[in-house]
């Protein structure tokens, strides 16, 4: 060997760099692992260099030139090789390129997602451009350099492609899930999907690489899985449709009834009033109520007609007013044991026995012994002998003077 070849041997291996002929790659392997200590380092202001031995990564430059040495790159220290006196270390060094990779295609088959909605399972694959950048370059290599990749571009965005269609399934279904279960919408919407594998592409990120740009993509499902689909959501559609009918009813239903309530509550409330402002009592308002029922009922029915007809339904009224205020007396209610005395007049019609006190005593409204309010006694029309109104003067059912005298009876025949 000459002088000349020597040089030009030792300058090689004291320098270390990208050859002008790999300056396109995306990753490139220096091919000598056996480094001198002082060699001088170049990485381009595109790429960083990784350290790589047995299997780990054990540092990254970034852009710029290096001496090699482990006073001022500590971690070289871990790659010193001692059979050469401190002189040499040993690696794999690998140049990844920074920068983005643009027009990279990718297609194929995504293996199959499942659309939420229906529960059907649907082969999914997926065509288009993307353009990309590694982020992280020390998990692109070990990516790469577990995968056994070849140092040309096509191996590598192949790779890329590969990993991003594992990618795929995962992001439709998270996206379908969240435009709640409807699949055929989101693989329509490419805009959107496109987004949506530009912010998430987990295994992609795996290796460290991000998504800048998909410039196209065609989703693709085989016509007779989305015929399927179709026919599965109009079916979903037609019961979901039934449920809300059903529902529907189920909400008139309970406004009726809340209306119904409304109006009861709303009726409860105008009786108690009429009972403590007009009436005085439940008795009071029982036989207003009663009075206008009976009297309505005649009408209706055509008994009688003008003053006479008007005079009975009073008369109807208040019998059966009366009848009905007796009857929700506490001491009717009680049983006959419990029943209070009643007036008792005399046989004229002019003494009266006080219910409180039995003082016997000739008419009033008030007993004269102890103030209790005095039972009056009924009186009777003596024109047609129905009773009459409290406070009347003339009979509601003949016209007759209330108190006249019965008139002459004809003598009876000879």
């Amino acid at each position: 060997m000459g002088v000349f070849d020597f040089v030009q041997g030792g300058v090689r291996e004291m320098m270390i760099a990208r050859h002008d002929q790999a300056k396109h790659l995306i990753v490139y392997k220096h091919p000598n692992q056996n480094v001198p200590m002082y060699a001088q380092l170049t990485v381009d202001s595109d790429e960083c260099a990784v350290f790589f031995k047995d299997g780990k990564v054990v540092g990254v430059l970034p852009s710029g030139r290096h001496t090699l040495h482990t006073s001022n790159i500590p971690f070289l220290n871990s790659i010193v090789t001692k059979f050469t006196g401190g002189d040499v270390f040993i690696a794999e060094i690998f140049f990844v390129r920074t920068t983005p990779l643009r027009q990279i295609p990718f297609g194929g088959s995504c293996g199959e997602v499942v659309d939420p909605n229906t529960g059907l399972q649907v082969p999914l694959r997926i065509f288009g451009e993307f353009s990309v950048v590694v982020t992280e370059p020390v998990r692109f290599i070990v990516g790469y350099v577990g995968q056994a990749a070849a140092g040309d571009n096509a191996t590598t965005t192949k790779w890329i492609a590969d990993k991003f269609k594992l990618s795929v399934g995962t992001v439709v279904t998270e996206l379908a899930v969240a435009e709640q279960g409807m699949l055929l919408n989101v693989l329509n919407n490419k805009e959107r999907l496109a987004q949506a594998f530009i912010q998430r592409a987990p295994n992609l990120n795996e290796i460290g690489v991000r998504i800048l740009e998909i410039s196209t993509i065609e989703p693709n499902v085989p016509e007779e899985f989305m015929a399927e689909i179709r026919a599965k959501m109009k079916e979903l559609s037609d019961a979901r449709w039934e449920v809300k009918k059903k529902q529907i009813a189920i909400d008139a239903a309970a406004a009726e009834a809340k209306a119904r309530q409304f109006e009861l509550d709303q009726k409860f409330g105008q009786d108690a009033r009429y009972v403590k402002e007009l009436a005085g009592s439940y008795q009071g308002y029982a036989a207003g109520q009663a009075m206008i029922g009976a009297g309505q009922g005649m009408a209706d029915h055509g008994l009688g007609d003008g003053v006479g007809a008007m005079g009975m339904q009073m008369a109807v009224g208040v019998n059966m007013a009366g009848q009905m205020a007796n009857a929700m007396q506490p001491s009717a209610l009680a049983g006959p044991s419990s029943q209070q005395p009643q007036a008792q007049f005399s046989p004229g019609g002019v003494m009266v026995t006080c219910v409180a006190c039995k003082t016997a005593q000739p008419g009033g409204k008030f007993c004269a012994e102890c103030g209790t309010a005095l039972a009056q006694p009924k009186k009777y029309c003596s024109g047609c002998g129905i009773e009459s109104l409290p406070g009347a003067k003339f009979c509601s059912g003949c016209g007759t003077r209330v108190g006249a005298p019965a008139p002459p009876q004809p003598p009876p025949a000879g």
